[in-house]
């Protein structure tokens, strides 16, 4: 065969003096001999800039055949792959953004915040979806979209998007199940989930994932008002924690870098008990300290541990609603974390550990004197 770009700019001189017709049979011409080949990827550009000078007036029939055509193919050109992936047309863009691995995080990222419902729905069908993109989908995506998602084992979602899902599913018993369903659900969003879910819901979860069952009473007895830890001795996602973060603490490498990669990573298990043993506090009151609305708790401790404030940052972040401080917020608790003396937060830490807190209802803040400096 002659060279691919010898051979192209041949065949583009001679479609400027044919027919639509002749420019057609081109198109498909091109277009096979890319995808049955083996090319560099400047050669896969070349062609491509062929295909899309034919493809400009072609019709919705034949943009359709050429979608069809070159979905599956990793010679797929970029441009012209991505002009059909946001061509308004489904029947166009469909089998490209569920099929083509051509398509970047950012050209799908921007696909799904600009396209139709259709286009976001053929995005979530796709084998692999990054976090990225299903951070941009759970927000924009309606019904059909966000369930397509709660389905696709392939689709990854951060901690925004699995509480995100949490949110839209008060309404929608089937996402509620869906979702529950995932094998990747971190437990404190399953809790979450458990505890806005129907009663029918909880059966149907604890009859399909018989596994679950224990964690699913322990979220019911959270919600009936007996105190739980968020995590406890059933649960293997804290064995698989305590574990880790415990050879961390054997091995002297427990450090407040590890502790900022936790949290800032969402892993709930491995920040609570690495903090437990840096503070050398009982999980569940550090735990409470996480989540409590109140977050002078959590700023105590970070500050008896001399953290830095983007540490101090990650963990506020981590025990919010939703991952979400508004800026306001997040200033205030930054000036009365500069305010706390690290030597009066570490006196009050060890008279508090001393006493062997038992209950993490007892650390409050109207037990928390002198905490300022002066």
């Amino acid at each position: 065969m002659t060279e691919p770009k010898s051979f192209l700019l041949e065949l583009e001189e001679s479609v400027s003096r044919g027919s639509a017709e002749s420019c057609l049979r081109a198109l498909w011409h091109a277009t096979d001999i890319l995808i049955a080949g083996h090319y560099s990827e400047d050669e896969i550009w070349t062609f491509g800039e062929v295909i899309g000078r034919l493809a400009e007036e072609i019709e919705k029939a034949a943009r359709v055949r050429l979608a069809n055509k070159l979905a599956s193919s990793g010679n797929a050109p970029f441009n012209v792959i991505r002009e059909l992936a946001f061509d308004d047309s489904i029947d166009v863009a469909g089998p490209v953004l569920r099929q083509s691995n051509r398509l970047d995080v950012t050209t799908l990222m921007a696909n799904a915040k600009t396209k139709s419902q259709h286009h976001l729905l053929a995005i979530s069908g796709r084998k692999l979806v990054s976090d990225q993109v299903t951070d941009v989908l759970v927000v924009r995506g309606n019904k059909e979209v966000v369930s397509s998602i709660a389905v696709n084992a392939g689709a990854s979602l951060s901690g925004f998007g699995f509480l995100h899902l949490v949110q839209r599913s008060e309404q929608d018993s089937i996402l509620a199940e869906n979702l529950g369903l995932r094998k990747d659900i971190p437990r404190h969003v399953f809790q979450q989930l458990i505890s806005k879910a129907s009663d029918e819901v909880k059966r149907k979860l604890e009859r399909e994932r018989p596994e679950m069952a224990g964690r699913i009473q322990v979220a019911v007895t959270d919600i009936t008002g007996t105190i739980h830890s968020k995590f406890g001795p059933a649960s293997k996602g804290y064995f698989v924690a305590k574990r880790t973060v415990g050879k961390l603490h054997e091995y002297g490498q427990l450090n407040e870098d590890r502790l900022f990669e936790f949290a800032h990573s969402l892993r709930f298990e491995e920040t609570t008990i690495a903090l437990s043993l840096l503070c050398v506090l009982p999980v569940d009151v550090v735990e409470r300290a996480l989540l409590d609305k109140n977050r002078e708790l959590i700023l105590v401790l970070a500050r008896a541990l001399d953290l830095s404030w983007q540490t101090t940052m990650s963990l506020l972040f981590l025990g919010a609603t939703n991952y979400r401080i508004t800026a306001g917020d997040l200033e205030t608790m930054k000036n009365d974390f500069a305010q706390l003396n690290v030597a009066t937060s570490r006196q009050v830490l060890t008279t508090y550990r001393d006493r062997k807190i038992a209950n993490a209802e007892n650390f409050t803040t109207s037990r928390l004197p002198h905490l300022h400096a002066n």
